[in-house]
């Protein structure tokens, strides 16, 4: 594994340690995506693996949290992300307006930028929408993680941060433009 995917494994470890904490997704069962290996020393029943249905997984995420977990909600890509905007932008991020401030659900969605090196996955695969989300997101936290060192740091932040959290992992050594 690189230093990035270590550290990201070490701060999921740490997420873990708060028992509220369950991670969620494509990938944190079986494996197939780089998010797999940074779960492997999480114990099973603390993960649930989901089929492609990201807006459903957001929309599972805001329950869980409603009922007392803090959901670590993963989405392998940030393109993958976009499927869940209703449940992201309408619901999660408004919910404490809607409720005039009776909840504010702690989920903290996990997202990456999709690596476009060594090979490229194509337009649908490797976008960078981060500005677009801190446009659209009024209550949602956004965070990016760009080198190993600040990324523990970074997911014990949106632990703490009130309400939900996005995190995007940037991990440079994948990416064209950092090369």
């Amino acid at each position: 594994m690189s230093a990035f995917t270590d550290a990201c494994a070490q701060a999921m470890q740490e997420l873990a340690r708060d028992r509220r904490v369950i991670f969620l997704g494509q990938n944190v069962c079986y494996p197939g995506h780089t998010i797999y290996d940074t779960l492997k020393g999480i114990p099973d029943d603390r993960k649930i693996e989901l089929p492609v249905a990201e807006d459903m997984q957001m929309g599972m995420s805001t329950g869980l949290a409603l009922a007392g977990f803090i959901p670590v909600t993963c989405y392998p890509r940030i393109d993958f992300l976009l499927l869940a905007m209703s449940q992201l932008v309408l619901h999660l991020d408004k919910l404490a307006l809607m409720s005039q401030g009776q909840f504010r659900p702690k989920v903290i969605v996990r997202t990456m930028l999709g690596a476009d090196y060594p090979l490229d996955p194509g337009p649908q695969h490797a976008g960078d929408y981060i500005k677009a989300l801190r446009a659209m997101l009024q209550h949602i936290r956004v965070f990016t993680v760009e080198v190993p060192e600040n990324i523990n740091s970074c997911y014990q932040i949106a632990l703490k941060c009130e309400g939900p959290a996005l995190v995007v992992e940037i991990d440079r050594e994948k990416r064209r433009e950092f090369r």
